[in-house]
């Protein structure tokens, strides 16, 4: 069951669909739970975290679905696996760069994972396109509901779910939206938004989640407020918020094309002159970049693109998505040149 290259990077989040997609390109809900009667992850017990390990695995092929899933013990992976896992936003950082016995399960539309042995024994999480929290969690409830139903999870009746960090104690519940705020940037109106983000106690994150840096003007909207509150109640209140932010955004978007258009074609334009012809380029700048050819298909500035094939060039310009294209390892400057040539190849067939 474990995974092996070509890794497919197909997933149903690249679509470009959903309400609001033009903004939020994703939507994700996460819960954390433990294993009652195991030492929490944080604790160096080997042996426990391979014990929850195996019993999760069990679990999981017990699920009435559980053989469509795909299951991959992490330590046994390559660096570039883990690294297309991690690209592909199926799991963290954390359970990348982690060591012990730690594992994922993703199904096929890889819109739903489970990392084990991460920073609680499970994360499970939902990812889907647009803004829908709703579906992220109900598609995740109901997984949940089922693993339940297998093993006993660390509660409390006091405080609720039991994880290792008391920022996550009472529903676990961890609901995410990625929003692409190009114009408020471009105006100048993005730092007011992070305070009022702030503000209404969300937290804002980079491309990549927690400890990671905001790239292309990709922002990871986050709740902070996980005890003391429902599921239901967290959702609606998170929705509302991104909702106003989405609504800035639109509004700094009609402002440059009402009154500084030739200003944001010639950023947009420069852009995809840049792509198009340079023969090397940087991870980071191939972001700015093709956010800046994002803003272009949503305003219509430009028609040979569409938001599918700019999120599947997103991803396939990371770096190990690239190492996986080209087939073979490559040092950053080999990386930065397939890079180039990669896109300027892309590109070239939507003339």
């Amino acid at each position: 069951m474990d995974i092996s290259l070509p890794f497919d990077p197909a997933a149903a989040w690249l679509a470009g669909g959903g309400p609001d997609a033009a903004i939020a390109v994703t939507s994700r809900v996460r819960l954390a739970r433990n294993l009652a009667n195991h030492n929490f992850p944080t604790h160096p017990d080997q042996s426990d975290r391979s014990s929850v390990l195996s019993d999760v695995r069990n679990a999981f092929q017990s699920l009435p679905d559980g053989d469509g899933y795909t299951w991959c013990e992490i330590d046994r992976q390559s660096n570039l696996e883990r690294h297309l896992l991690l690209e592909s936003h199926l799991i963290s950082r954390e359970l990348a760069d982690g060591t012990g016995p730690r594992a994922l399960a993703f199904n096929p539309a890889k819109s739903i994972s489970v990392m084990v042995n991460e920073e609680d024994h499970l994360r499970m999480q939902a990812l889907c396109s647009g803004l829908r929290l709703k579906d992220a969690f109900a598609s995740v409830d109901q997984l949940d509901n089922a693993i339940a139903s297998r093993l006993a999870f660390a509660y409390s009746p006091l405080f609720g779910y039991l994880t290792s960090c008391p920022t996550n104690v009472g529903t676990g519940l961890r609901a995410s939206v990625m929003l692409h705020l190009p114009a408020l940037v471009m105006t100048s109106h993005i730092e007011k938004v992070f305070r009022a983000i702030y503000e209404m106690h969300m937290a804002v994150r980079g491309f990549y989640g927690e400890g990671t840096e905001a790239m292309g003007d990709f922002y990871q909207i986050s709740n902070q407020i996980t005890c003391g509150r429902s599921e239901n109640d967290i959702l609606a209140d998170m929705e509302a918020s991104i909702k106003a932010i989405i609504s800035y955004e639109n509004r700094a978007r009609e402002e440059l094309l009402e009154r500084e258009r030739p200003r944001l074609e010639d950023v947009i334009w420069r852009s995809w002159g840049i792509l198009e012809y340079a023969r090397q380029i940087t991870s980071e700048e191939a972001m700015r970049h093709l956010s800046n050819l994002r803003l272009g298909v949503v305003t219509k500035i430009l028609d040979s693109l569409t938001l599918e094939s700019i999120q599947r060039l997103l991803l396939l310009c990371q770096p190990a998505h690239l190492q996986q294209i080209e087939g073979h390892n490559l040092e950053s400057d080999e990386r930065d040149i397939a890079r180039a040539t990669f896109l300027r190849g892309s590109l070239s067939l939507t003339r």
